[in-house]
């Protein structure tokens, strides 16, 4: 009995040092994690939001049982913030208030009154808001949002008067700090709101100080205000304005790049401005002063553009109202022929919502999925450590109890050895567990490495897709799936043969040469000495170098350029790989990536030294690479892989 006793203490003194070291080396792993989780959501916050929820819930499962309260509350404050971007706005306000009870913030606080007011609830809004005003440290333009938020509630309570109060201290800091985006948006509010009030000569001062001031900031922003200024002379009956007003707002929009141009639209928004619905508002006014003719063009226009970007609620509108004006003018074969497209519009629309239906009701069952996890990480969370510290509390009694025991002095020596047994299967379990997690860190990251080269071949195809190149398009989808396919066969190996990947890469350059012929020509060189399934190769090591070579140096090229692979026996058991292209070089690439474009390399090119570096820990010194410019002029880069046989 006292032996079983002293073999009790003795494993759980062990158990609990191996346990503390364990934590302590995972914590920095778990820390990275659950940065990478929430950089992911942020990327599909717009976008894919059943993706978006889930890269949350890793995040706050990666933070494990007794997690840092402000990194939860960041979580659950970014899962708020994605149901507030897609209009989910009681789960929003559910999630901002949790991460308000796991650590209270003002930027929070702030998410969660202007999600109050985005649902009307004015009352809950100001109970949050109000306390805001009063703490020290807030930065300005927290404070300007506090204000403008505020002045939101009194002009959904309908105090006119105070809401602009609180509109007009927020502009004055804004002023005083230059914060020059929130100076337009509050003038346009404070003229919301004496309009609201219908003093509409205030109204109309302050809309002509938001149009001149936004025509100070991007074009996207000034078409948007002229937009709403267009409508405010509509209210008043003043026509003549309101065409002239939209007139350059059409001009200015139609002037933008298309992508641009696009960007005054979100999926949030109610009534996005666009060419069309720009035509027909026009047009409408026209119809309103009896103006048939003037209003024919435009309403013929906006069919048209309605046709083109999809947008059967305009080209309806539209159609509907050019039979209404054909008919007015006694034209009424003209009218009946555009009644009945009208008709055939209807019913497309009525198909496409019943599709956006289904579509609605699936995303609905994600959502709730979704949360559904979060909501069980929670109350998971809450359980294991509720178990923790019961087993943590038996385990003191336990040592408490033995150590009152006299016979722990005369078996110090069994204790001891027995102590130096449990610490050599510690230490062979540690270097089983390094073993493990070198193997679970290459999966994760190979993982990353085929989305983002799917990604990238996507794009390609998009291309031919936007150009119409059907034919074109549809040979390089059949490569690109019989590339895909090789690739997922080989992503759950560490090595493949070395002939497998020139396989590989072969496709893929023939690939991206197919898409940019005319800026590459490309040769890949093997030395015949090379006994190429002799040597093994982790899978898709060289295809990111390629990449990187095409996309960042090649592409931007003036004049065509050359792309050469090489391989070389240096020693029996050692080759050479050289990839190098005459492109534009490492340092002109750099500075011509955008922000996004720099972040998204330095993961790639980090997931590759991330691997190199784990492969070389389990096999010494397998894998080493050298990125070097080609040219003393920093034109053209040479990437130089050494690939030594394992023993």
């Amino acid at each position: 009995m006292q032996k079983n006793r002293i073999l009790f203490l003795v494993f759980n003194l062990v158990l609990f040092v191996g346990l503390s070291q364990t934590q302590k080396r995972t914590e920095d792993s778990d820390e990275n994690s659950y940065r990478v989780y929430l950089d992911s959501a942020k990327f599909y916050k717009k976008g894919e939001i059943a993706k978006s929820i889930d890269f949350i819930a890793q995040a706050i499962g990666s933070l494990g049982k007794n997690p840092d309260k402000k990194e939860l509350a960041l979580a659950l404050s970014n899962l708020g913030e994605v149901y507030q971007y897609h209009r989910q706005y009681d789960l929003a306000i559910s999630n901002f208030k949790d991460a308000q009870e796991a650590n209270k913030t003002s930027k929070t606080a702030l998410l969660l009154g202007k999600a109050y007011i985005q649902t009307r609830d004015y009352k809950n809004a100001a109970e949050v808001l109000h306390p805001l005003d009063a703490v020290n440290g807030i930065v300005p333009y927290q404070k300007i949002e506090l204000y403008e938020s505020l002045g939101d509630v009194y002009k959904g309570f309908g105090e006119t008067q105070k809401a602009i109060a609180y509109y007009q201290e927020g502009l004055k800091i804004a002023n005083k700090n230059l914060v020059s985006p929130k100076i337009p948006d509050l003038n346009s509010k404070i003229a919301d709101a004496y309009a609201q009030d219908n003093r509409l000569e205030e109204a109309e001062s302050y809309y002509g100080n938001s149009l001149e001031l936004s025509s100070q900031q991007a074009p996207q922003r000034a078409i948007q205000e002229k937009e709403k200024v267009a409508d405010f002379y509509n209210k008043k009956n003043q026509y003549d304005d309101e065409i002239k007003l939209r007139k350059k707002s059409l001009d200015e929009l139609q002037s933008l790049p298309r992508a641009a141009a696009k960007s005054t639209r979100t999926p949030v928004e109610a009534d996005s401005i666009t060419v069309q619905s720009i035509n027909y508002k026009i047009a409408t006014a026209y119809v309103t002063q009896n103006k048939y003719d003037e209003a024919i063009p435009y309403l013929k226009e906006s069919i048209k553009e309605a046709d083109s970007e999809n947008d059967l609620v305009i080209q309806k509108d539209a159609t509907r109202k050019l039979s209404e004006v054909y008919r007015d003018k006694g034209d009424f074969s003209k009218a009946f022929e555009t009644y009945q497209s009208y008709v055939a519009i209807v019913d497309t629309l009525y198909l496409r919502k019943e599709q956006e239906i289904s579509q609605a009701s699936r995303l609905s069952r994600e959502i709730a999925t979704g949360q559904s996890r979060i909501t069980g990480l929670e109350k998971e969370r809450e359980l294991s450590q509720s178990k923790y510290n019961l087993a943590l509390t038996e385990q003191q009694l336990a040592l408490e109890s033995n150590k009152r025991q006299k016979w722990i002095i005369y078996s110090l020596v069994f204790g001891m050895l027995l102590t130096a047994l449990a610490a050599y299967f510690f230490y062979r379990s540690n270097k089983q567990q390094q073993l493990a997690n070198n193997l679970l860190a290459l999966k994760s990251l190979r993982s990353q490495m085929n989305p983002h080269f799917i990604f990238n071949a996507l794009n390609s195809v998009n291309n031919y897709i936007a150009k119409n190149d059907e034919r074109s398009a549809n040979r390089y989808l059949s490569e690109f799936s019989t590339l895909m396919r090789a690739v997922l066969e080989n992503s759950e190996e560490d090595f493949i043969s070395l002939s497998r990947e020139l396989e590989l890469i072969e496709l893929y350059v023939k690939l991206e040469h197919s898409r940019f012929t005319d800026k590459f020509d490309y040769a890949i060189n093997i030395d015949e000495q090379i006994d190429a399934e002799a040597f093994q190769i982790p899978p898709m090591l060289l295809q990111p170098y390629i990449e990187n070579a095409i996309w960042h140096g090649l592409r931007y090229k003036d004049e065509k350029g050359t792309l050469s692979i090489q391989l070389m026996q240096k020693e029996t058991d050692l080759i050479e790989i050289r990839i190098t292209d005459n492109g534009i070089g490492r340092k002109k690439s750099k500075e011509l990536k955008t922000k996004n474009q720099k972040t998204q390399n330095s993961k790639g090119m980090g997931n590759i030294k991330k691997r190199i570096a784990i492969l070389n820990t389990m096999y010494k010194d397998k894998v080493s690479v050298s990125v070097k410019d080609l040219n003393k002029d920093t034109t053209g880069t040479q990437v130089i892989l050494t690939l030594r046989k394992v023993v």
